[in-house]
This record gives C-alpha cells, structure tokens and sequence, in this order.
C-alpha cells in the first residue's frame, strides 16, 4: 500500500523522478508476489500524476494498494484528491496501511492566528494554521536614522522623523484591519505582534490600532530578525501561548454559560431533548458540546404508520433496553431508517438552524463540570429569547 503526500508548491517532475528511482529499487524485491504489488501500486500512482500537470494550491493526497473488504475479497484501490486546506508534509511511504496521521492533523488544526512582524526596515503579515505558515503582505519602510547634527534644525529632524514613524505604524494599522477582518469580525483565533525595537509596543498601545484586532492580542514577542526569519522565530517564541488559546476560549465561553445559570436569566438550556428542542425553535446563538459526547440518534419508522418516522437520542446504557424500538401502541418493533453520532449530525446541520458550535475538551475544571453536571451538550439562546417562554 503506497501513501504520497505532496505538499503546495512542490514539483510533479520531482515526484515522477523520485517513482521511477523507487520502481527501479522495488525491482530487486526478492518476494515475487511482493514485488508484483508493490511495482503495480507504483505503476498506478505514476498513471494518476500524469493527469495532474501541477500540484494543487494544497497539496495532493494519493493513496494506491490492494485491501481487502468485508466480504473477505481483494480490491485494488486509487484514490487521489486535494485537501480541504494546505497539507504541509512530503510523504511516500510503502507499508501494509495506509498512513492518514498527516489528514489527522488537518482535522485537528482548526485555528488561524495572525502575526505581524515589524521593525525599522519594513513589515510582515502572515497567519499560521496547524502546521501551515502562510505570508499576506510584506512592505519596507526608509525611516530616519536617530543623529546628533542639524544645529537648531535638530528639533525639525527630530520631528520629521516622529512624524515618519507615526505614518509608519498607521499604515501597518491599516493594513492589518484590510488583512485581518472579514465582515467586521476578526477572521484570526489570536494575533501575535513581533519585532526588534519597540514598533511593536507602539502599535498595540496606539489608537490607530483597531480595538476589535487589540482585543485578540496574544503575545509580543522580541525577535532578532525582520522579515520572513523574523516569522519564523516569532512562531517558534509564540509556541506555547498559541497552545493555550483553546483552552483560554473554552474556559471563557462555559464561564459565561454557568454566569447564566447561577443568575437564573432564562438564557440557558442544558440535556439533550431541551437543547434541541430550542434549536428547532432557531432560538440558538451557542450549541455547546463536549467532543466524546457518546449519544447516538436513531430514526426509526413505524411499520402500521408509513408516514410517521420516530427521532430518538440514546446513550449505551439506553440502546440496551429494546422497548425503545417497538411501538408503544401496537408492539410491533420499528424499521430502522438511520442511525449516526448525535456530534456528527450536530456538526453536519447546525448551520442550517442559524447556530454556531463549539466543540470542548473535559480538560479545564470548567469542561469537566460541564460534562459532569449537564451531561455534555447545552446552548445560549439568542439576546432576545427567553426560553422560560417556551
């Protein structure tokens, strides 16, 4: 089983050369089934790169082997396709499975920070997401140098040169609300502000910055460098703030969520039935839960009623009572029409009902009570919903 990652910007001439070099190694198998596989998968992967005349903007995924199903028969499999965002990883590996750790990760990146690295030459704008480093913007800048000349002019250089480098942070200001926010909201989880003189200090305690990106300020970090090796030392300095983000908004998000509770607004809802029920209602603004929530919904049909289909949510100890699928009325066990995680389904419909998720860990205190207490899924209405009325 071949597994062949191709990262963004990289060469297909490259990735054929490196498969004829590995066709020619794999000829020496001494294994004569072995080798037949293993030169046929080769042969395949090299027939599907030739339908690609460069690498898509991210990446290429292609994986080629023989596997064999659940009846007990051997299927020849290719697949190849592009990533749903840039996968920053080169792999080919040749093994008895194949290797989807790198998609994994995609899965589990989800965040995009900001970095913006300015000093006295010119400044940087790019956003880091997983393992993914993306540049937005670069611009130099030619400030006055600091001297002791000039005469009486010296308090006009002095100006002058006051009046460049106020120019110069409003621009880098203007330039980060251009890159930085969609639809007047922050399209980043956190910014982090690099750089080597105190441009950086300026910027986050200047007016001109704006409060909605000063609000998602995470670190300012002192780098050596400007420019593209300023980037990626600031990634590096900024590592394990950007580790905790996530476990900061969680923290935030079912601290306003218990804020409700202990005030007994109305605006909460907690357990399964309830928290949908006000999802029907489009009367939620939050869908909280937690990421192992283990309920799984059924939609079962009724045999002596075609028309009416009945939507149950059960946990494993609940499934194990059949009385759940057999009519109340008749007794006549239901027809099972679907059956799936309540999370995946949550994840693949809360838009349609105007919601927004957010998926938490049981790590914080917070998390764990939230798991413990409310049995792992709950919602904030929206403002003007009350849902003591319902």
């Amino acid at each position: 089983m071949i597994s062949l990652i191709i990262p963004p910007k990289d060469q297909i001439s490259r990735v054929s050369k490196m498969l004829a070099d590995e066709f020619g190694t794999a000829s020496n198998i001494k294994s004569r089934v072995n080798r037949l596989s293993v030169l046929g998968a080769i042969t395949s992967v090299q027939h599907r790169l030739k339908l690609y005349t460069k690498v898509p903007p991210n990446g290429l995924v292609i994986y080629c082997g023989t596997i064999v199903t659940e009846e007990g028969k051997e299927k020849k499999v290719n697949i190849d396709f592009e990533p749903f965002k840039p996968i920053n990883t080169s792999l080919y590996l040749c093994d008895n499975k194949f290797h989807t750790e790198a998609l994994t990760a995609l899965l589990a990146d989800d965040n995009k920070f900001g970095f913006i690295v300015m000093d006295g030459n010119g400044a940087l704008f790019g956003t880091l997401q997983g393992n993914t480093r993306e540049v937005l913007h670069k611009f130099t800048v030619d400030l006055p140098k600091k001297h002791g000349r000039g005469g009486q002019s010296a308090l006009r250089f002095a100006r002058l040169r006051m009046e460049k480098r106020h120019n110069y942070v409003r621009k880098v200001a203007e330039v980060a609300i251009q890159l930085y926010i969609t639809i007047d909201k922050p399209n980043i989880a956190g910014l982090i502000l690099a750089g080597s003189a105190d441009f950086k200090t300026e910027l986050s305690q200047s007016d001109m910055f704006d409060s909605r990106l000063a609000m998602r300020i995470i670190k300012l970090v002192d780098v050596s460098y400007g420019g593209e090796n300023g980037f990626n030392q600031a990634i590096e300095l900024a590592a394990e703030s950007l580790a905790n983000v996530k476990f900061i908004q969680e923290k935030k998000l079912i601290g306003r969520y218990f804020d409700e509770i202990s005030q007994d607004t109305g605006k909460y809802c907690f357990g399964v039935e309830d928290t949908l029920k006000a999802l029907e209602l489009g009367a939620v603004e939050i869908l909280i839960c937690w990421e192992n929530l283990d309920i799984q919904r059924y939609v079962l049909k009724n045999h002596a009623n075609s028309t009416s289909t009945t939507v149950l949510h059960l946990t494993p100890e609940q499934e194990k009572d059949k009385s759940h699928f057999t009519d109340k009325e008749s007794g006549v066990e239901m027809e099972l029409v679907e059956s799936q995680p309540l999370l995946e389904w949550l994840a693949n419909n809360y838009k349609s009902f105007g919601a927004t998720l957010e998926i938490i860990t049981d790590k914080s205190q917070e998390g764990s009570q939230f798991v413990r207490g409310f049995g792992g899924i709950g919602d904030e209405p929206l403002d003007d919903v009350d849902l003591d009325d319902y």
